[in-house]
């Protein structure tokens, strides 16, 4: 019975699918090759979630070990075997199962400013036509009354940017040498840098450089409607076309045809201060200089 030894947890619209497709290429390491089983946040549950498109999360998420130990049966000679999930870090009982199946795990985590995130993660549902509500302001408004209808957790625009209590739920459970931390920003400003540490804290050759021209997962407003429906949505014309455009090519296009409107700032103020006493127990919790993220607050 093969199991990861080990997970990337977190958090959303971080940069976890980049990081999946990185060390994907890397020969010493597996990952499954459906990012975010969800096994160990729906273990034995009757996903039924209420939101726009929610649907999907109950299709791709795996409920039972036989059909989560299928994810690895690709697995050859590799040393490091792994899945990521964002859902891990935020999901409550996620913790407690892994450690339950794999206490001995290696755990990565990469942490984003919790404003950005939520924003990111707005637009991620407007790129895939689910979120309706025009501006953040108003998501942000629903964001309550939608927890309480049982919208899916990626509805959660700022519960899942309090990082500390999450963190914590690990630093309770694993030995702190088996968790690995990290910023969004070291994976924009310092790619290899971060993804090379990752490599020993894993063991693996540390010398290796995987290709990161791709930027998976991109979020943003569709510039051309019919066209991003052309692109992301089944449809013929899209099925005839796709041989002759691989995959690189179609994601170029797709993300030129993304815009990322400014938030407002002063939504950005009243999100830093909302996040400000998290942030600094996530700062003393992970030994990581956070002021960054403050800088948003009103003074």
């Amino acid at each position: 019975m093969i199991l990861p030894n080990f997970l990337i947890i977190g958090a959303a619209k971080a940069g976890t699918t980049a990081l999946h497709t990185y060390l994907q290429q890397h020969p010493e390491i597996y990952l499954t090759p459906n990012k975010e089983t969800n096994f160990f946040a729906f273990e034995g549950m009757d996903i039924n979630f209420q939101g726009v498109g929610d649907e999907a999360l109950k299709n791709f998420s795996i409920i039972d070990l036989k059909t989560y130990l299928q994810e690895f049966m690709g697995v050859a000679q590799e040393s490091a075997i792994g899945e990521a999930c964002p859902l891990y870090l935020y999901d409550a009982k996620a913790a407690k199962k892994i450690y339950h199946y794999i206490p001995n795990c290696r755990l990565i985590i990469i942490l984003r400013n919790p404003v950005d995130r939520a924003y990111a993660n707005y637009l991620h549902l407007v790129r895939d036509d689910r979120e309706s509500l025009p501006d953040f302001e108003q998501a942000l408004a629903a964001e309550s009354e939608r927890i309480r209808n049982n919208w899916e957790w990626f509805w959660h625009y700022t519960q899942v940017g309090y990082y500390s209590q999450q963190i914590q739920r690990y630093y309770d459970l694993f030995d702190r040498q088996q968790i690995a931390i990290y910023l969004y920003e070291d994976l924009s400003q310092s790619p290899i840098k971060l993804l090379q540490d990752i490599f020993r804290f894993l063991e693996v050759n540390h010398s290796f450089v995987p290709e990161l021209n791709i930027r998976p997962n991109k979020s943003g407003v569709p510039k051309n409607k019919l066209l991003h429906q052309l692109l992301m949505k089944p449809n013929p014309i899209k099925s005839l076309l796709k041989p002759l455009f691989p995959a690189s090519m179609r994601q170029k296009i797709q993300h030129k045809n993304l815009a990322k409107p400014q938030m407002n700032s002063e939504t950005r103020a009243k999100l830093s201060q909302l996040f400000r006493e998290d942030i600094l127990a996530c700062q003393d919790l992970i030994q990581r200089d956070l002021s960054s993220w403050l800088l948003g607050e009103t003074v």
